[in-house]
């Protein structure tokens, strides 16, 4: 019985790894190919030197050639800072009023509260190109076209993220509250002094979710942001890709250079992620 349950195990975790090569392969694939020139990336795509880095004696201008021309080419570095800011504001602001909804959400009893709660999860299924038309509108009659304001403002409250704190929320003691009461505490300063704190697991899933969402945002920023100087990573590689010469070798170390942020926020902030999700949904 103990052999057998080992082998299951073995067998598990030998189909985890062959797994996460898998998904790994095309990342692997496009970070390599952004360190070849052309005709390296087309002669090895039909072999399993498509995944091996290439000698140095064979990269002429050293291993980063196709990142130094990338950003020669276009301003890349304006294209990151602007999706930077779009993502960070959206962060910030959408962590405060979701996780206070969600609270309320949570805690308060008021008229048609699952009523109420009812319509912001149904939101959920209305297609966001359904709305942004209008949203457009609104948008530029407050003029905010090719604003930061008018890219952020639209999605700081977001129905997922306030279902999210709110589950999390339902189990957190209310022991610890009551307690903060009979101190003197307010209300919004149990939620700041109390309950932010303890709740760093739900607020690093909901930034994640966040900035994956938003960091590949194409369709809302090309409508808001016409101008080059406000332009997000993923427009301005639209625009990279589809202006001639097209050189897959800086196409590849573009797209790198767009997938590095992610990669690192999920790799520093995982282990709250893994939390985060593992606390909510325990109750109704």
């Amino acid at each position: 019985m103990k052999r057998k349950k080992q082998m299951q195990t073995v067998v598990l975790y030998t189909s985890l790894i062959l797994l996460t090569f898998i998904f790994l392969f095309p990342l692997i694939w496009m970070l390599v190919s952004s360190l070849k020139n052309e005709f390296q990336i087309f002669k090895d795509m039909k072999s399993l030197q498509a995944f091996l880095p290439p000698a140095p004696s064979e990269v002429e201008g050293g291993y980063f050639q196709n990142y130094i021309a990338a950003f020669q080419r276009v301003d890349l570095l304006r294209y990151i800072i602007n999706s930077l800011i779009y993502t960070t504001g959206i962060i910030v602001f959408g962590l405060v009023v979701n996780s206070m909804a969600g609270y309320a959400l949570a805690r308060f009893r008021f008229p048609l509260a699952g009523f109420w709660l009812g319509v912001i999860i149904a939101t959920l299924i209305i297609p966001p190109e359904s709305i942004f038309l209008p949203l457009y509108v609104l948008v530029y009659d407050l003029g905010w076209v090719n604003t930061y304001t008018g890219l952020i403002v639209p999605f700081i409250a977001n129905a997922f993220a306030m279902f999210l704190f709110r589950q999390f929320f339902l189990d957190f003691p209310k022991e610890l509250e009551e307690a903060a009461k009979i101190d003197g505490c307010s209300q919004i300063g149990i939620f700041f002094r109390i309950i932010v704190p303890l709740s760093k697991p739900v607020f690093a899933t909901v930034a994640i979710v966040l900035f994956i969402n938003h960091w590949n945002d194409f369709l809302w920023p090309l409508v808001v942001a016409s101008d080059e100087s406000m332009r997000t990573i993923q427009i301005g590689l639209q625009y990279f890709m589809n202006e001639p010469p097209i050189k897959w070798g800086q196409v590849m170390a573009a797209l790198t250079i767009a997938t590095v942020p992610m990669l690192l926020i999920f790799t520093f902030l995982q282990r709250y992620y893994v939390q985060g999700l593992t606390h909510t949904g325990s109750k109704n």
